[in-house]
């Protein structure tokens, strides 16, 4: 019979305290608690968490999985709530009620720019912690389109529809708002995703068909990169230009597939297959998706884990 220490190289280590900082493989036996332990890589998974308090799709969503908003929508457009790990608190309204629109920021530092109610508008207005404030106006009025995700102070916005499809880029600096380098391709409905306006991507999306295509923001230009293995519109994302998820789409899709800088994968699907739904999130490893389209509103909301190492106790069964 094949042994541990010939699959390993190496011995089960007796140690009285587990070990600070185990490599995922790694076995040990652990004397004081008289059992066997090892460091597995945990799968990624969606889990369902609190429904929010009003169902909407078309809106947005700002902070971390355990400190979240959602804001703006359709219906009740100007609702915000926010979301504490657990459960979703009704806050102050948007001073314009609007879905389609960009948002990003923290739990008590947002914006959201654009959008539609009724017609096409430019509004942006900010979010202290206890309510909104109309700042200046982007530069072109647009509906359908997205930004990077992760500050209120640097944000960028990118793509959506007049109509036509927008390739038009803005960056906002805290204070206003300035043109700068177009995307190669003009789309709507696409996922943002990114840290700031000197680092995001533009992912999917419709040109008018709907379309794989991804490309990447360094500060100053848009490059293509690598295409997500499924074309899609209508979804969302959150993270970085190194770690990003998306997930989501028309018609009420499931999937997601996570980037790592170079390429797409795809994972785990939503519990709640949906479109249209608002994103928050630091990075590929941790995000939250609230309300959305699954054949109708939904105040359904989702937390994701990425996959990661964790310390598992081994038994007879």
């Amino acid at each position: 019979m094949t042994t541990y220490k010939e699959i390993n190289g190496t011995n089960i280590e007796a140690v009285s305290t587990d070990p600070a900082n185990p490599l995922t493989g790694q076995v040990w036996y652990n004397t004081t608690d008289n059992v066997v332990k090892g460091e597995v890589l945990q799968a990624a998974a969606w889990a369902t968490s609190g429904n929010m308090n009003t169902a909407r799709y078309i809106l947005e969503g700002a902070g971390v999985q355990t400190a979240a908003l959602a804001f703006g929508g359709l219906t009740s457009s100007a609702f915000t709530e926010s979301y504490n790990g657990s459960s979703w608190t009704e806050l102050a309204d948007l001073n314009t009620g609007r879905r389609s629109y960009a948002g990003a920021g923290t739990q008590t530092a947002a914006i959201n720019a654009g959008g539609y109610n009724g017609s096409n508008i430019a509004n942006t207005e900010t979010w202290n912690g206890s309510g909104w404030t109309e700042v200046a106006d982007m530069n072109t009025a647009r509906r359908g389109f997205n930004g990077t995700k992760n500050s209120s102070t640097s944000f960028l916005v990118y793509g959506g529809f007049g109509p036509p499809s927008y390739a038009l880029t803005e960056s906002w600096n805290g204070s206003a708002w300035t043109e700068v380098g177009d995307l190669n391709n003009p789309r709507n409905q696409q996922a943002g995703t990114g840290a700031d306006n000197t680092s995001a991507l533009s992912i999917g999306g419709s040109q008018p068909t709907t379309t794989a295509d991804v490309e990447s923001w360094n500060g100053s230009s848009w490059t293509e990169v690598n295409n997500l293995n499924t074309a899609r519109a209508e979804f969302s994302g959150a993270g970085t230009l190194t770690s990003s998820i998306v997930f989501g789409g028309v018609p009420t899709l499931a999937l997601t597939e996570s980037y790592n800088g170079t390429s797409w994968t795809e994972v785990a699907d939503l519990n709640t297959g949906r479109a249209e739904m608002a994103s928050s999130g630091t990075g590929g490893t941790s995000a939250l998706c609230a309300g959305g389209d699954a054949s109708g509103s939904t105040a359904a909301t989702e937390e994701w884990t990425g996959a990661s190492p964790v310390t598992v106790t081994f038994t007879d069964s």
